[in-house]
């Protein structure tokens, strides 16, 4: 059978499973615990609201018992798969410079599937919250989203072998993660409506399998592995040597400026992606508490708003790109996240919450630049090092922003439910303050390409 350099289909379903998966598993920890405080069965209707708005009321208070408590219970599942995924994430993306990159695409995915079966499980007896800890350990084991996409743009990075289309091929990714996460988004309130959670969970199951399957079986690796290599047994010990050595060699042998940047850029990325996963991230809470009192359906209307952004952000990535440097272009975007994150902290109505994706439609722009600028100042045999860098970096990242977030959110709900907003706006000011420093050093997105093609002259003269 003939195999194909083809890796979109793969991402796009995982990425949709996952993202079908993460709204249900959030709207049942908040109906288990609102069951839990109310000791009373949580009924979904459209027509029927669960938010009590009058301040005065008992039941107010303890529905903001129900907010504090899932923000808190959605930072604790986090932190319990953070580090076996951060771990894994940065082991088998950096190996995939030698050892390919199917395996950092089929580990989470196994993961995904297992984790999917316990859930189906879990919802089908009734069984307790706890058991989500085990599963979002289980899940880290396997290396999870971080694997996933580390291994998933290195892939991209290896069958891209024009520098200039590098930025929109790694964007067309980031595209097609923000239109499926908000199809996905959208169809989750229907699938909840229409089958329930168990036959939601069974259906991730059904995806997750499938792209297994096309993964081992369909999919060609961008990377020779050797026979010596294949036959070869290679001890823990000798992996884990290969595995910081490349990432040592990477900053340690490479030139001064171009150390530099790589740290700059990461931490670029680092900041940015702290400031506006941690706001997003709580919307689903912030859209459930009142004024807004949203249900399932409005949720995944909400949610699929995020498509538009998606692809409004991949246009500016593509148009802006032929006219602009891809440093102004990370400026734009984060101008954008900042006046979205402002709008929703005084968002106070459905109308007024929806319309908060209007200045929003850019701030995903950084994302994809970043990463595009990282790969250009590396050479093409460090592509897996700097990708497992950047996945690790989006664990630790991720975890930490959704630990400070859900304990700022449960803090200040009771007062101001969007100060966690108004917090992550501010915070853009930290990479925006790195990018600003990038410009007055005169190091820009030109100087990538000419470091990458001195270190390959100065390499080809040593082997000569």
């Amino acid at each position: 059978m003939r195999k194909v350099l083809c890796v979109e289909p793969v991402i796009f379903v995982y990425t949709f499973a996952s993202s079908l998966t993460s709204p249900l598993v959030q709207q049942l920890i908040y109906r288990r615990l609102w069951e839990e405080e109310y000791n009373s069965t949580f009924i979904s209707n459209s027509n029927i609201s669960h938010c009590e708005q009058n301040k005065s009321n008992p039941a107010y208070i303890k529905q903001k018992e129900v907010q504090e408590k899932a923000s808190l219970f959605a930072m604790q599942l986090d932190l319990s798969g953070a580090i076996p995924s951060l771990i894994v994430a940065f082991v088998i993306v950096a190996n995939g410079d030698r050892q390919g990159r199917k395996r950092s695409l089929v580990l989470p995915s196994v993961g995904a599937l297992i984790t999917n079966i316990f859930l189906t499980m879990m919802s089908y007896f009734s069984l307790s919250l706890s058991i989500l800890y085990g599963v979002a350990f289980i899940t880290g084991l396997f290396g999870s989203m971080a694997a996933f996409l580390g291994g998933g743009f290195a892939f991209i990075a290896d069958v891209c072998h024009d520098e200039k289309q590098k930025t929109t091929r790694i964007a067309v990714v980031d595209l097609i993660f923000g239109l499926v996460s908000g199809l996905a988004g959208l169809s989750s309130g229907y699938f909840i409506k229409a089958v329930g959670f168990t036959w939601t969970f069974v259906t991730t199951s059904l995806l997750h399998a499938i792209n297994i399957i096309y993964i081992i079986f369909c999919l060609e690796d961008t990377v020779n592995v050797s026979e010596f290599q294949q036959q070869d047994p290679v001890s823990c010990k000798e992996v884990l040597k290969e595995t910081f050595s490349g990432v040592y060699t990477l900053f340690k042998t490479a030139p001064f400026k171009k150390r530099i940047l790589i740290i700059v850029l990461l931490f670029t990325f680092m900041t940015y992606l702290f400031t506006m996963f941690g706001g997003s991230s709580l919307f689903t809470l912030y859209e459930l508490d009142e004024p807004l009192c949203w249900n399932e359906v409005y949720i995944g209307y909400g949610a699929a708003a995020f498509t538009s952004i998606s692809l409004t952000s991949f246009l500016g990535v593509y148009l802006l790109s032929k006219c602009l440097k891809d440093i102004y272009i990370v400026f734009i975007g984060m101008f954008s996240c900042i006046g979205g994150m402002v709008m929703v902290a005084f968002a106070k109505t459905t109308l007024l919450m929806f319309l908060v994706r209007i200045p929003s439609l850019l701030c995903f722009m950084p994302i994809p630049v970043l990463r595009s600028m990282l790969s250009k100042v590396v050479l093409a045999s460090e592509q897996g090092a700097v990708f497992a860098c950047i996945a690790c970096l989006e664990v630790v990242t991720g975890t930490i922003s959704l630990s400070v977030f859900n304990s700022i959110y449960a803090a200040t709900v009771a007062w101001f439910s969007g100060f966690s907003f108004l917090f992550s706006a501010g915070l853009c000011l930290i990479p925006l303050s790195a990018l600003c420093w990038l410009l007055c050093t005169s190091w820009n997105g030109e100087d990538l390409a000419l470091l990458v093609h001195e270190e390959v002259s100065s390499i080809d003269s040593t082997d000569s």
